[in-house]
């Protein structure tokens, strides 16, 4: 019986971490949300992460969604020439990365890349007293350390999501037209006349924000949160990645539910 009571003490124990933890973290959002006016009267802080969260990202995303368009025109050609659908190969590349690979696959090479480094980089500030600092010399360090990563995040995401569908059907385009044999023509109209503005590409963007929101703070958060140690900082980097990939999945599967449901 004693057993039994001590589990449902450390269970009880780990949920109040969690729900304390989580009120912290919706805390943190909300100031830097309210912080945007800082990014209004210092744009270069905005433009600074917009570099290194985006612009030093561009090349892994862009291999990536090269190579995964590869990979589906590969198997999209074997699997459409049974049906005799081989013209439609340019509509399959095209729908899955818009709707589906492009922002879940971005999102979770985001979340590998920059959202570990930038909590990383907030956990080392913290160790290292540096946000300390700033209140001592009554600088907000949410205002200006965290606020321009989060917006650098979320304008940076669907910016890299769209790169990532591109290349993809560039790669997709490789595939089918240059080694398998299939219509150039045939390839691009057909794609230019069954992808929709609203139902595909705004459905796929809408996903990009949401998943760069989500895994923006998560990352920042985990690194502002952080115990100010060599190992408090390891198991906070993991924990971005870890969380940032449920949550983009879980996400994920809410809103094609909403988007694509009947």
């Amino acid at each position: 019986m004693r057993v039994i009571t001590d589990y449902f003490v450390k269970l009880g124990r780990k949920v109040i971490a969690a729900l304390e933890k989580t009120g912290r973290g919706h805390m943190v959002f909300v100031k830097m949300i309210a912080g945007f006016d800082e990014i209004l009267r210092r744009p270069s802080l905005l433009i600074r992460q917009l570099y290194y969260i985006g612009v030093l990202s561009v090349l892994l995303i862009g291999l990536s969604g090269f190579f995964v368009g590869m990979v589906l025109g590969l198997q999209g050609f074997y699997t459409l020439s049974q049906f005799g659908a081989e013209a439609s190969l340019g509509v399959m590349v095209a729908a899955s990365l818009v709707r589906e690979l492009g922002p879940v696959v971005t999102a979770l090479l985001f979340a590998g890349r920059a959202g570990s480094a930038l909590t990383a980089e907030i956990g080392l500030m913290k160790a290292t007293e540096q946000l300390s600092g700033l209140e001592m010399m009554a600088v907000n360090p949410v205002r200006r350390v965290l606020t321009p990563r989060m917006f650098g995040g979320i304008v940076s995401m669907p910016l890299l999501a769209a790169m990532f569908s591109m290349f993809g059907v560039l790669g997709g385009w490789f595939v089918g037209v240059g080694l398998l044999g299939v219509d150039d023509g045939t390839y691009w109209s057909q794609m230019q006349g069954k992808i929709d503005l609203h139902e595909d590409i705004y459905n796929g963007v809408i996903k990009s924000i949401v998943f760069g929101v989500v895994c923006t703070w998560i990352a920042l958060f985990e690194g502002y949160d952080s115990v100010p140690t060599s190992e408090g900082l390891s198991r906070a980097t993991t924990r971005t990645v870890v969380h940032s990939a449920f949550a983009i999945l879980g996400l994920d599967f809410i809103l094609t539910a909403m988007m694509f449901g009947e």
